[in-house]
């Protein structure tokens, strides 16, 4: 027995993310996520980790709301953002803590009537610089205060916009703006800002006397692209360093000398073409270099080493996600990392020392130190979980011989398992990191076999592989799977008799695609899914970029309700009603359609074997823990059910 076998201990492990070094390089601290005492809600916390590797991890903050994005300042001092109420206060905003290096308690710095949502502190200056919101027509923060009390108190809720979008995945935008405030005095860096700070990052120079930002830039009807401006702490004067038609430069990083930035240049894709990420580079006063042209990688994020001589980088590649460095001056790459690890919160520090984060789908997240020779030390943090089972990859080729690589867990034992097709999302990603909430061992435990494989439209193979398939969804994306499947039904441990279909969001697309093409599968899962192409264009929260990829012919070419006339196989439908990206229209339709117009729709009785869990209070992922286990016990019942014929147990929680 293992902990996936239960769904309780799977949801009690403590879950580490996000990392934090001070400027010397002596401190180092990650975040940690427990759950609650009524089990309903993670709670993080932050712990300090012994950089040398030795010393078992330390928990240093204790909040009942939890604490999260630690950041040291230039005298090492830890700040944090938490909520914590105070006599007779029920949940104020999050506010910016700072926890002293000399010891003693924490003590709050700043709060603000919308709350503190971000803090990037200088290098080597006393200067900290946070995110927090402003309402329009706010004259200054006490102005903001009273504004939000009328409205609070007088429950009005409206928005009025003038511009696109109007929500972002599962919350509403508005009618607060962010704003870049020093945290020193409360002064407004970016005054009237509009939308032009959403979704953005920015970063502070190590000697505290600017900082760069992405800055969006509405265009024509709904169109939208980031550029990069420079703002003065002192004065704060803006200046647009660049500025690009059809392109988005973004998570810009200053040089530590403060002499350059570097960031992020996406293209904006259109329906021939798909987008692509590549590295710049711009020293103060010259023209901007994009860097590594021909490496057929995407940058996912970059950072500088201490000394300002190199760029270390994550990209995906191949089912993993290296550490490289780049060279700012010749744009030469070369790999730091060669092991089956993917790498996230990469933290330089002096000496050339590199901490991060990373994992696999045989481990999960843990802390890791990089030295300049590449060796590789893990930091004591917790211990990884025991698998309830093996992990492998399978190669397939497609007709046209492009290689399909998937990873594969094989369920403890010799017999025969059922094979589950788990689709990613995105469609623009891999299955190469652990995930808690998409996490295929959970199945594994219960006697399944899990294919997990990158079809067309993955990262990680170069930009030829991202446009197999470039609007066209129901094609080659759809012939991969099939051949990823074959070859993982020609592997001695499956029951090939026995499989079934599932993924979320583009993964629920391909879902919805299969269950219309073909026959193979006993069950199809489908979550948070795309149904009908011309319906979910213009509702989804980010429609401009949709736009960019399907005109409304391809849009209804690819559109899987075309055939749901087709469908014999019964499906499992899920969706969260606060989901904006794929909105609940898109489950509303499909369900439907299914009971209605499906090869197995409704009896005389209005049964069917089709199912529909809806969550009216969660978002595009189902991420609250209740709901979560809710989702897996509905899907392991399902899956039963039709590859194993035994009898539906469906958690009592449910009614």
């Amino acid at each position: 027995m293992t902990v996936f076998d239960d769904l309780d201990d799977y949801l009690s492990l403590p879950r580490v993310s996000g990392l934090a070094v001070s400027p010397d390089g002596s401190r180092v601290v990650t975040t940690v996520s427990t759950l609650n005492d009524k089990r309903t809600e993670f709670v993080s916390a932050i712990w300090e980790l012994d950089p040398d590797g030795t010393e078992p991890a330390r928990r240093l903050t204790h909040g009942v709301k939890g604490e999260s994005a630690p950041v040291f300042t230039a005298g090492g001092d830890l700040l944090f953002i938490a909520v914590r109420p105070g006599e007779g206060e029920d949940r104020p905003p999050a506010a910016l803590w700072q926890l002293p290096a000399a010891g003693g308690e924490a003590f709050e710095v700043l709060s603000m009537p919308g709350g503190v949502t971000g803090a990037v502190s200088a290098r080597a200056a006393e200067a900290t610089l946070v995110a927090a919101p402003l309402l329009p027509s706010s004259d200054g923060v006490d102005d903001d205060k009273v504004r939000r009390e009328a409205r609070k108190d007088t429950k009005v809720s409206a928005i009025l916009h003038t511009g696109y979008p109007v929500r972002h995945w599962d919350h509403d935008l508005g009618p607060d703006q962010p704003h870049i405030f020093d945290a020193d005095g409360r002064r407004d860096l970016a005054p009237d800002p509009g939308a032009a700070l959403r979704e953005t990052t920015f970063d502070l120079s190590a000697d505290g006397a600017f900082l760069v930002t992405s800055w969006r830039v509405q265009g024509p009807g709904t169109e939208v692209r980031l550029a990069l401006v420079r703002i003065d702490r002192a004065g704060g004067e803006r200046t647009t360093l660049v500025e690009e038609p059809g392109v988005d430069l973004d998570h810009p990083v200053i040089a530590p000398d403060c002499t350059a930035v570097a960031f992020t240049r996406e293209t904006h894709s259109t329906p021939t073409s798909a987008p692509r990420i590549t590295l710049c580079c711009m020293r103060f006063g010259q023209d901007v270099v994009e860097l590594a042209g021909e490496w057929d990688r995407w940058p996912s994020s970059v950072a500088w080493s201490a000394d300002s001589s190199t760029l270390i980088v994550t990209a995906d590649d191949g089912g993993r996600g290296p550490i490289f460095c780049v060279d700012p001056r010749s744009g030469a790459v070369a790999r730091i990392t060669d092991d089956d690890f993917t790498y996230t919160d990469v933290r330089p520090a002096p000496g050339g020392v590199i901490y991060a984060l990373r994992s696999s789908y045989a481990v999960p997240p843990h802390p890791v130190r990089i030295d300049p020779d590449g060796t590789v030390t893990e930091l004591p943090c917790f211990d990884a979980p025991e698998l309830p089972g093996t992990l492998t990859e399978v190669t397939a080729t497609a007709a046209d011989g492009t290689p399909i690589r998937s990873w594969l867990t094989l369920p403890e034992g010799d017999e025969p398992a059922p094979l589950v097709l788990w689709i990613h999302g995105g469609p623009l990603g891999s299955w190469n990191s652990w995930h808690w909430r998409w996490n295929p061992w959970l199945l594994t435990a219960q006697g399944y076999a899990v294919l997990m494989p990158d079809p067309g439209l993955s990262t990680g193979y170069g930009q030829d592989f991202i446009a197999r398939g470039w609007g066209a969804w129901g094609a080659e994306p759809y012939t991969d799977l099939m051949a990823a499947t074959d070859a993982a039904c020609a592997h001695p441990r499956i029951d090939a008799s026995r499989t079934a279909a599932m993924g979320g969001s583009f993964g629920g697309y391909m879902a919805n695609w299969i269950a219309g093409h073909t026959e193979r599968f006993k069950a199809i899962v489908t979550h948070a899914s795309l149904w009908a192409l011309d319906q979910f264009g213009p509702t989804t929260d980010g429609a401009y970029w949709w736009a960019r990829e399907m005109t409304p012919e391809m849009a209804q070419h690819n559109s899987p309700h075309r055939f749901v006339g087709d469908i014999a196989t019964p499906m499992l439908v899920i969706h969260g009603d606060k989901d904006y990206r794929v909105p609940i229209g898109e489950a509303l339709r499909l369900w439907y359609e299914l009971l209605t117009h499906s090869r197995l729709p409704t009896d005389e009785n209005g049964d069917s074997p089709h199912r529909f869990l809806y969550y009216p209070t969660e978002n595009h992922w189902v991420l609250s823990p209740q709901h979560a286990k809710i989702w897996y016990q509905v899907v392991i019942a399902f899956l039963a059910e039709h590859l194993r014929d035994e009898p539906v147990q469906l958690p009592e929680l449910l009614g």
